[in-house]
Formats: C-alpha cells, sequence, structure tokens
C-alpha cells in the first residue's frame, strides 16, 4: 500500500514538471518561428514573391472601367490624398500612374514590414504610422508624427496613398487622420476603389481582405475631389469624415458593379 502512494505521489510530482516542459517547448517554438518570420531576409524574399505575383495579376487583367479617366481625374488634381478602403489597397500600387511620385502610410508593425518590400518594387516610398484612432495612446502619437511627414510629401509634390478605415476598427468607416491630413496640406481627398473580377475575399479577416487573382478584369474608380477648410472644427472635420466614408463606398459599390456586369 505504501509503495503504492509512493508511485502516486512520484507522478505527481512528476506530471507538472512535464507539462512546464512541453510548455516551454512549444513557446520557444512559436517565438522561434515569428522571429524567422518577420526577419528581414524573409521579408525581403516574401516582397519579391508577392511583387511578381501582382505584376503577373496586372497583366492578365482586362479593363472593366475607363482607365484613361481615372488617371485624367489623379492628374488634374496632384499631389492628392487618394483615399481606399482596408482590403483592396493591394491594388493601388497597379492603378496610380506610374509617371507620378508617390507616398504610402503602412502601420509600423512587423507584419506590414512585406507590404513595406512590396510597395517599394512598385517605386512608392513609404511612411508607417497610424491611420487615425481616437485616443491618447502612443499609436496615435506615431499617426500624428506620420501626418505631418504626409504633408511634408504632399507639399514636395508626392501624392498619398492612404487606406481611409482604421486598422482593426471598424471597416469601411474613414478615420480621422486622412480628413486631418487634407486639412492641414490643403490637397483634396480622391475617393478611389479598384476591384477585379476574379477574387478571393478572406472571411476571418477583420476588413474582410480582397486577393486580386488573375485572368480577370479590373474597375479602378476614382470620385470627385473632397477639400476639407483649412479652419475646419470638429463638427465640420466629422462631417468631411462621413462624407468621404460615403464617396469611398460609392467608388467600391461602382467598381464592384463595373466587374460584375456580364
Amino acid at each position: 500500500m505504501e509503495e503504492g502512494v509512493g508511485e502516486i505521489a512520484k507522478a505527481r510530482v512528476k506530471g507538472p514538471h512535464k507539462g512546464g516542459f512541453v510548455k516551454r517547448v512549444r513557446k520557444f517554438r512559436r517565438k522561434t518561428m515569428r522571429s524567422i518570420g518577420r526577419s528581414k531576409l524573409v521579408n525581403r524574399l516574401a516582397g519579391a514573391a508577392i511583387f511578381r505575383l501582382m505584376r503577373f495579376i496586372e497583366r492578365t487583367q482586362k479593363p472593366a472601367t475607363d482607365f484613361q479617366a481615372a488617371r485624367a481625374r489623379i492628374f488634374e488634381h496632384h499631389p492628392a490624398i487618394v483615399g481606399m478602403w482596408h482590403g483592396q489597397h493591394l491594388l493601388a500600387p497597379i492603378f496610380r500612374p506610374v509617371e507620378l511620385p508617390y507616398v504610402a502610410l503602412l502601420s509600423r508593425n512587423a507584419d506590414a514590414e512585406i507590404n513595406a518590400q512590396v510597395v517599394s518594387r512598385f517605386g512608392i516610398e513609404t511612411v508607417r504610422g497610424s491611420g487615425g484612432r481616437e485616443g491618447g495612446t502612443r499609436s496615435e502619437k506615431g499617426g500624428a508624427r506620420a501626418v505631418i511627414a504626409l504633408r511634408k510629401a504632399l507639399k514636395s509634390g508626392y501624392g498619398v496613398c492612404m487606406i481611409a478605415d482604421v486598422p482593426k476598427g471598424v471597416p469601411r468607416d474613414a478615420g480621422q487622420g486622412i480628413v486631418t491630413l487634407a486639412r492641414i496640406s490643403g490637397r483634396p481627398i480622391l475617393p478611389s476603389a479598384a476591384v477585379t473580377s476574379r477574387r478571393h475575399i478572406v472571411a476571418s479577416s477583420w476588413d474582410k481582405t480582397t486577393l486580386p487573382l488573375p485572368f480577370g478584369r479590373m474597375a479602378v474608380v476614382v470620385g470627385e475631389p473632397i477639400h476639407v477648410p483649412a479652419d475646419a472644427d470638429a463638427t465640420v472635420l466629422e462631417a468631411k469624415r462621413v462624407e468621404v466614408t460615403k464617396a469611398i463606398e460609392a467608388a467600391n459599390v461602382k467598381a464592384i458593379a463595373s466587374v460584375s456586369a456580364t
């Protein structure tokens, strides 16, 4: 009987230690894989691969809208703030006129490094920061610095590609960042959308990220410019934010209808 009790005691001692060791191994493995996935080499390789894929997708698309009309509006109002939704931004480097200099706002987290690699290969410079979420957090301070950097870029003649809705916020609802940039820069917002007829929607993503697929038709819609007065108060800024939200979504709906038409 005493021997049985002793074996049970040993098992009780051994069990937690063994479980703790397994947990530590799993934690180490996850940390190692995360570090490898975020290494500069992996980011460069992934960026190069995605860039080539996007170029291939671009070459296999047929126009579903008048690309020249969209280009003409971008040229007419350059330098402007080209606003799009999250989840549709992958096509921005393709439809923006290569003759014009552009800078893109990307988030500062490690996951955006691959996006930065792709964008740079398209000849677009980057500014890292937030899209304008409310609150007095450190990320907001980073967003303020990004807006200032984008204002300088606009003043220097660069157009800005900017995702209007805020990461992890409400999808397809413009944040304050884009209207604030328009106010302090004096440059207009061009509500825009780009959609391909063949696409895969990542249902699990917060913004329903849309991945364009080859051998389809691509629609590009650029709406009328939206100006924000330099003396706009909080009420006016909110009204302009709502206006931008509606305008980008209207461009999105029009683009989807264009690629859906038979």
